[in-house]
């Protein structure tokens, strides 16, 4: 919509969410009884722009119309889990059939096998609690990752794991950190965050560390100079009240460390596993819950449409609703295509690109932390 369209559209006084274009405009922090009357209004093209105005203003003139992806390679080394998240599709017990366990020399392998390898700039680890794979077997990893590919970033390791192989080793999670920094970690996901609502928790995650955990040991990365990512798992029959506070308390821990550098609304996925699918979320839900994300979080950078949890086509729509991200390449996603996202397993370059500058956008390939690595105008594929 053209800017004059935008102010005389949400602007007029009769519009029941123009003060919060007003206080957007001007700066001021969106508090949660606003974003509570903003998720309730049926008004979806005026939530878009609250959340595409707050983008913009945030948004140096100059990157603008960036939206961002990265060449990254996704890593499992075990679907093996003690945890019993009843959301989870991915883990087998340690006799199933179809449970496996790969060697570091299996991982080599694998990103090996790459024909791209040569142009990888990000390895994403996530994995099961499994005690054979414990501290010394993920420092192992990451430094013979970083030998045979030293140019590539290691985001690794979700809190939850950082905490099970810290009580593994009887150790404090900052040694942990301390350990795997040294061996090669760079940053951290934003996995297991799920829900941080209490009374969600108890019914779907009840063994997983609770919010205050997650939050402190991100919190912990983030003193010791690693940045990370964060994450909301919506639709296992939280409120949307629930769904707000899990934003505002990553605004509140980011105002006290200031490491986060992109928020990520995920969608549930309900095959294979114990939760309802009557708990599923719209296009719309899932559209508001980006647009609230980018307008409480004015201090996060980035917004995050991961393409294989939302679908491509919703992730187009998100950037015109806050979001200048959709993540990658991903290579072999496991975890979502586990519990039934039909999106596929991997998206080359080409197709990233011709995703966004459909959108209207401009491509642009980060490294893991933001660092530009081309920006792909009109000529280039």
């Amino acid at each position: 919509m053209a800017p004059a369209l935008v102010e005389e559209y949400i602007t007029r006084s009769s519009h029941p969410l123009s003060a919060f274009y007003h206080k957007i405009v001007a700066g001021e922090r969106i508090t949660r009884e606003d974003a509570v009357t903003i998720y309730e209004s049926d008004d979806l093209l005026a939530i878009g722009i609250l959340a595409d105005t707050a983008r913009v203003l945030r948004t140096p003139p100059e990157v603008r119309d960036y939206v961002y992806w990265v060449h990254n390679f996704h890593i499992n080394p075990t679907n093996i889990c003690e945890a019993h998240c009843k959301f989870c599709s991915f883990k087998k017990g340690p006799g199933s059939p179809f449970a496996y366990v790969m060697s570091v020399d299996d991982v080599i392998k694998q990103v090996n096998d790459y024909p791209m390898k040569d142009q990888l700039s990000e390895f994403h680890i996530v994995s099961g609690l499994y005690k054979e794979q414990g501290l010394a077997y993920y420092r192992d990893l990451f430094k013979a990752l970083k030998q045979h590919f030293p140019k590539v970033h290691i985001k690794g390791l979700t809190a939850v794991e950082l905490d099970y192989l810290s009580k593994l080793e009887g150790i404090p999670v900052e040694e942990t950190l301390a350990v795997l920094k040294e061996a090669g970690l760079g940053s951290l996901p934003g996995g297991g965050a799920e829900v941080f609502a209490e009374r969600v928790r108890e019914l779907v995650c009840v063994d997983k560390i609770p919010a205050s955990e997650w939050l402190r040991i991100h919190g912990l990365a983030h003193q010791m100079g690693m940045q990370s990512n964060a994450t909301l798992l919506a639709g296992l029959g939280e409120t949307p009240e629930e769904r707000i506070d899990h934003i505002l308390a990553i605004r509140e821990q980011q105002d006290k460390t200031g490491g986060f550098m992109t928020f990520i609304p995920l969608n549930c996925y309900y095959d294979n596993n114990a939760i309802d699918a009557k708990n599923a979320l719209t296009g719309v839900e899932n559209l508001k819950n980006f647009a609230i994300s980018r307008i409480l979080l004015d201090n996060v950078p980035h917004i995050k449409s991961f393409w294989i949890h939302i679908g491509e086509k919703i992730s187009q729509v998100s950037l015109s609703f806050g979001v200048d991200d959709i993540d990658g390449t991903v290579v072999q996603e496991k975890i979502a295509h586990a519990a039934g996202t039909e999106a596929s397993e991997a998206m080359t370059q080409a197709e990233l690109v011709n995703m966004i500058r459909k959108a209207g956008k401009i491509p642009v390939e980060r490294d893991t932390v933001y660092n530009i690595i081309r920006v792909y105008d009109e000529q280039l594929v």
